[in-house]
Formats: structure tokens, sequence, C-alpha cells
């Protein structure tokens, strides 16, 4: 079975074939219709200098009459009339010379016809000149006269056989070029039938097969891109076609085996995004509250940040607008300021340590801290919120010499926050409690209010950071949070709980926070020899 690459070449072949004997078919008639065509120009090129030539000997004869008639002649006129008649004549004779007919004899007798009237015209000069001469003006015209009709007896004919030669010349060339039009036209009717019937033949022979089989290709890529992966092709001529489609059978096989191991993975694959999608969601929902939360917990430190500065800004427009200040008054001004800028101060230090505990570079600086001092510093900041409220804060310390080994900042905060937690979600409430006493060698502070209380279903979500009892808190302010804060008394070694407050006591209801710290090494030591003595 020939290979198709021995079939293409052999169309080729017969395409080239085809097209070179068309070639040579449209090369040899143009070249006869060409050579007719500059026949009859030429032929028609010299009628037409004929023509002129008569036209320049009627003007020679007419300036010579009038020149006859005149007592003086004027032979520069009818010197350029002769000039213009032998310009003509030597073109003629060129464009006889150069005549591409085959017939050698009409050529010659161009030539004797020629020569014949340049030599008739010679002797017409001649006669005329002489005539011209004559000094009797009658005997002049007559003699020109005489000339004249003696030319036009010997040159006429031969001027009239040259015209009519050149007309059958022109007509013969034409006749010609039409018929080699018609042979044209009818050998490439011929032509194009024949390359019509070659195709044909070609097409059935050698393409139709190679389409029928491509076809057969085409389907099955197809069906395979639809996922008939057990489409087979029916191999057929064992050609190079042949041989693409057993290749085609073999990658169709593959592919149904490698559909197999990839539904198997696709069904692992399914279980593993699954089981990973559930955990992104969870993981997203906690993210999506801790930002909820984050976002709050900023909200508050600006509005904390807000109150001291616009103390501080009204403090000093007053004092500003006042035309006179006395001493008293602008100790007591510059004091509020001292105390404003003091306290935003603090909150931009507890700002900045929520920022180092987020980020991992908190630091706890120990040392042994009295109880007293801490108590009313973290009441004194919440004095005015307080007051505003109308709520009272009360601080509790039964040993005033009471210390306690901790970091003084952070535990500042902790108190501070759970102040400020109970001021902003314990409403209405009319009492907040700082205790810190010593119990069973601990230091328990204890943060209790009278408020509403927090359901014990509520409690644990409590330790998330930046976690709120209450979304829709009146109450702006800036807080750890107990999630930071359970971090840092656990980092002191102590312990924070929440509870309820029912020690039936001054406070009626609601929250109490319980932080236990361990007492100061020297304490213990003190606390110890007392009880032996």
């Amino acid at each position: 079975m020939a290979s198709i690459r021995f079939k293409l070449g052999a169309l080729i072949a017969a395409v080239a074939a085809l097209a070179a004997l068309a070639a040579g078919g449209v090369v040899v008639a143009v070249g006869a219709t060409d050579r007719a065509l500059e026949a009859a120009v030429a032929a028609q090129r010299r009628l037409d200098l004929l023509t002129e030539a008569s036209a320049r000997l009627s003007e020679f004869g007419i300036t010579a009459v009038a020149d006859a008639g005149f007592p003086s002649p004027d032979r520069a006129r009818l010197e350029a009339a002769r000039a213009r008649v032998v310009a003509v004549l030597e073109i003629v004779a060129t464009e006889s010379s150069e005549d591409l007919s085959p017939s050698d004899a009409t050529r010659q007798g161009r030539a004797r016809f020629l020569a014949h009237l340049k030599a008739d015209f010679a002797l017409l000069d001649r006669q005329i000149g002489l005539a011209l001469a004559d000094p009797d003006g009658a005997r002049r015209s007559d003699k020109v006269r005489g000339a004249l009709n003696a030319f036009a007896a010997s040159a006429g004919p031969v001027l009239s056989l040259l015209v009519e030669g050149e007309r059958r010349a022109v007509t013969e060339a034409r006749a010609e070029a039409r018929a080699l039009s018609q042979q044209l036209k009818l050998g490439a009717v011929l032509l194009a039938v024949t390359v019509l019937l070659v195709a044909l033949v070609l097409y059935r022979a050698l393409a139709r097969p190679l389409l029928d089989r491509l076809a057969q290709i085409d389907t099955a890529a197809a069906a395979i891109g639809r996922g008939v992966l057990a489409t087979r092709l029916a191999i057929g001529p064992r050609d190079e076609l042949g041989l693409l489609m057993a290749k085609f059978n073999r990658m169709a096989e593959r592919l149904a085996r490698r559909e197999r191991r990839v539904a198997q993975d696709r069904a692992v694959l399914e279980r593993t995004v699954a089981e990973r999608t559930a955990d992104l969601t969870a993981a997203n929902d906690r993210l999506a509250a801790i930002d909820a939360s984050r976002r709050r917990f900023f909200a508050d430190v600006s509005h904390e940040l807000r109150t001291p500065l616009t103390v501080i800004i009204g403090e000093c427009d007053i004092t500003q607008r006042a035309p006179s200040i006395p001493e008293a008054v602008a100790r007591a001004v510059f004091a509020t300021i001292r105390k404003r800028a003091g306290r935003l101060h603090r909150r931009v230090e507890d700002l900045l340590r929520v920022a180092r505990s987020e980020s991992g570079e908190i630091e706890l600086v120990f040392q042994d801290v009295p109880m007293a001092a801490l108590v009313a510093e973290a009441i004194a900041a919440f004095e005015t919120p307080a007051q505003r409220q109308g709520v009272r804060l009360a601080g509790m310390v039964a040993d005033p010499g009471l210390l306690v080994h901790a970091d003084r900042e952070w535990l500042r905060q902790v108190i501070e926050g759970l102040i400020d937690n109970a001021l902003r979600h314990g409403a209405p409430l009319s009492m907040i409690t700082v205790d810190a006493h010593e119990a069973l060698g601990e230091v328990c502070i204890m943060v209790a209010d009278d408020g509403r209380g927090i359901p014990p279903a509520a409690r644990a979500g409590l330790f998330q950071r930046f976690a709120r009892g209450s979304a829709s808190a009146a109450h702006s302010g800036f807080g750890l949070g107990l999630s930071l804060a359970e971090w840092v008394v656990t980092q002191h070694g102590g312990r924070i709980t929440l509870g309820d407050n029912d020690d039936g006591g001054d406070v009626r209801a609601g929250t109490r926070v319980t932080i236990t710290l361990p007492r100061p090494f020297g304490a213990e030591a003190a606390g110890a020899g007392e009880e032996t003595t």
C-alpha cells in the first residue's frame, strides 16, 4: 500500500504538470497574439505615415504653384515644404525596413515602391527648381503645373498601391488577432475541462479516502472530548494515517486508565476538601468574631483617649480667655491638666502594653507593690465616669501594709479593666467595691458590683480576647478584657474567677471577679516569724 507521502507527491506532480501545460499554452498564445497585434499596429503606423506623406506632397505642390505666381518666388518656404516631404518619406522607409511580416516579397515590393516614389519626388523637385528659375511668370507657372501633373501621373498610382497594401496588412493582422483570440478561448475552455476531470479523478482516488479517515479521527476525538473514553478507531491501511490511528487507540486506552485513577483520587480529594472546608469555616467564624471584638476595642480606645484631651483643652481655653488668673485658680487649672495628662499617659502606656501582648513582646517587671496605693489609684481613674453614672466607688484594704509581688502597671491595668467592665456592662448599678485582703497565705483582690450580673451560660465566652458582656453598652471605655487579664494573672502565678456577688453585704447583687495572687516571699517569712513569736 502506497504511503500518504507518495500519494501527496503524485498529486502535487499532477498539479504541477497541469500548471506547466497551462502556462506553456498561455505563453504560446500570448506570443502569437502579441505578434499579430504588433503587425497590425505597425501597418496602421505605416498607413498613417503614408497619409501624412500624401498630405506633405500636396502641401509641397501647392507651395510651388503659389511661388510660381509671384514675381520673386519664396525659395525658403518651398525648401521647408520639401524638407517635410523628405522627412516623412525617410520615416516611412525606416518603418518599412523594420516590418515583422514573414513575407520577403511583401517587404521587397514595398521597398521598390518607396524607392520609385522617392525618385519621382527628386525629379519633381529638380523640375520645379528649374521652372522657378524662369523669369517669365507665365512660363514658370506652366512648367510648375506640368511637373506636378507628370509627378501625379507617375507617383499617384505608386502611392495608392502603398496605401492599399498597408490597409490590407492592417485588416489581415486584425483578422489574425481575432482568430488567435478565439483559439485561446477554446484552448482555455479545453484546459479548464481537463483540469476539472483530472482534479475529480485525483479527488476520488487520493483525497476522498484520506478525508474519510480524517473524519473518523475527528469524530473519535470529539467523542473522547465528551468523555466517551471507550471510543476506538478501525486502523485500515498501514500508512502514516494508520499508524496515527493506532497511536490514537493507545492514547484512548491510557486516558481511560487515568480517568479511573483520577476518579478514585477525586473522591479522596473531595473528602479532604470537605474536611478542610469545615475547618476553615470554623476558623473564619472565629476570626470574624475576634475582628469584630477588636474593632469595638479600638473604638473604646479612641473614646477613652479623647476624654482627657477634651478636659485639657477645655481648661486651657478657659484659662486663656480669663483676663487675669489668680494663683490659686492657676494652680488648680494646672493640677487638673496635670492629672488628665497623667491619665492620658497611663492610657497610652496601657495601649502600648496591649499592643506588645498582641505581638508577643510583653515583659513583666516584678516588684513588691503596696495594695492600698494601687487600689486607690485604680479607683481615682474612674471617679469622673462613675459620678456621671451615679455609681459610688469604694476601696477596702484591710491591711494598709499589704504587699503583693507583681508588675505594678499590669496589675493596675487589670483592676482598672475590671472596674471599667462593671461600669460599662453592669448597669443598672449603684456601687462598685474593690476589696484587697489576705486569705490563706494569698492576696485576694475582689471587684464586685450590684448590677444586673452575668448569666452563667455567657461567662465562659467572656475570657476570649476583646470579648464583651454586652455589645450594646452605652458607655465606651478602655479595658483589657478578661482574656488578657487572665493571662496577666496566670503569669503572676495566680488565678482569676468569675461569679455572682452573693455575700449578703452592702453589695446587693451583680457580679464578682476574684483575683488570687501569691504573697511576696519576704512577707511570707515575716508572717511566719510573727506566728512563731
